[in-house]
């Protein structure tokens, strides 16, 4: 279904990202959803890429995109109300975690994931469970999984106005 008056309260960041399909992947998903996306240089790839545009298409002028020289900037100019961070082996299982209007939901690096000190500065972190048949999920996979799931969190009434 179709929603023309969609109000997304959620953001994604994207920290450090390397891989130029699944950024243009998840400005895809931010395009379809109105999702505020937040990319956090250095990134592994140019913004001009043809990967990066291959993969979202002809919907980068539907993504509110922002791009932060450095993870300082990000949060000195957004100043987000949570910050929920991800993981693929840390924090709370993604389906007992309470969403809230306004989180900024924080994806790492595809080959290492966040820094350390990410989940010692924040309180919340998800995981998406999987079996041992992988490490990871795929970082754009993750990001719709994952903004869906919070969206979930809310009331209808809240999302489509």
């Amino acid at each position: 279904m179709k929603q023309e008056n969609f109000l997304n309260p959620f953001s994604l960041v994207l920290f450090e990202p390397e891989i130029p399909p699944n950024t243009g992947n998840i400005a895809r998903l931010c395009a379809g959803t109105d999702t505020p996306l937040h990319l956090i240089e250095p990134l592994g790839f140019s913004i001009s890429d043809k990967h990066l545009k291959r993969a979202g298409l002809d919907y980068w002028p539907s993504v509110k995109l922002s791009v932060w020289k450095n993870w300082q900037e990000f949060k000195d100019n957004v100043r987000p109300q949570r910050l929920v961070t991800t993981s693929a082996k840390r924090g709370e299982h993604l389906f007992n975690f309470k969403f809230l209007p306004g989180d900024h939901i924080v994806f790492g690096p595809e080959t290492r994931g966040l820094p350390d000190w990410m989940f010692a500065e924040f309180e919340h972190a998800v995981n998406i469970p999987t079996t041992n048949n992988v490490r990871s999920l795929n970082l754009s996979t993750s990001a719709g999984i994952i903004l869906y799931q919070a969206l979930s969190c809310l009331d209808a009434e809240v999302i489509f106005k």
